[in-house]
């Protein structure tokens, strides 16, 4: 059976934060998944406005790309990988706002107790977080982790491994991390053997 993997560009550049994820893609691809991208700042979806369409229906009143392509994909994927800069200590803008678009999957999934997601894949879902920040702090991560953790959650795709890079503003550019880079190769291929 092919496996896909959603993996969500939430970076607005194609730097250090796509370095990474094509090489988790490449790895994800050399074990067998089929690999859809989505770079998140990009496409063209409006922010949630909490109409609350879907805490009765499976689907969001609002009508864009999301609602008509992306989220099917969302509860049909076997797996996800999320790469994303920190930005202000969180979540970047554009990432955040497809996030709280995914409000479909939370009502479903707790309120009319009918997860878009099928018992089946819930079983094997899992998510690979890729992450860079540019200063070297002991809390890093965490602000974004908690968004991240959560809406894993709430997808039914739990975080099995993570690649995290602090210190950027030193590091400067990843290719000069062929460790880093082989480290997002094989979390890559775990991922999909895994799912």
């Amino acid at each position: 059976m092919q496996k896909t993997i959603v993996a969500l560009l939430g970076s607005p550049l194609l730097g250090n934060t796509a370095l990474l994820l094509h090489q988790a893609i490449s790895g994800a691809e050399e074990a067998g998944a089929t690999v859809v991208q989505y770079h998140v700042p990009l496409l063209k979806f409006s922010p949630c406005m909490e109409f609350g369409f879907c805490k009765k229906y499976p689907t969001c009143q609002i009508e864009d790309e999301l609602t008509q392509r992306i989220i099917p994909t969302l509860a049909n994927a076997n797996g996800f990988i999320i790469a994303t800069p920190v930005m202000t200590m969180g979540v970047p803008g554009a990432l955040k706002t497809f996030i709280d678009r995914c409000q479909v999957f939370y009502y479903a999934k707790y309120i009319r107790k009918d997860p878009l997601v099928s018992a089946e894949l819930r079983k094997t879902r899992k998510t690979l977080i890729l992450s860079i920040s540019g200063m070297n702090v002991p809390d890093n991560f965490d602000g974004l982790m908690q968004t991240v953790r959560t809406y894993c959650h709430i997808i039914d795709s739990p975080i099995m491994s993570s690649v995290f890079v602090k210190d950027m503003d030193t590091i400067v550019d990843l290719n000069t991390r062929p460790d880093i880079l082989k480290e997002a190769h094989d979390k890559g291929v775990e991922l999909a053997h895994a799912i």
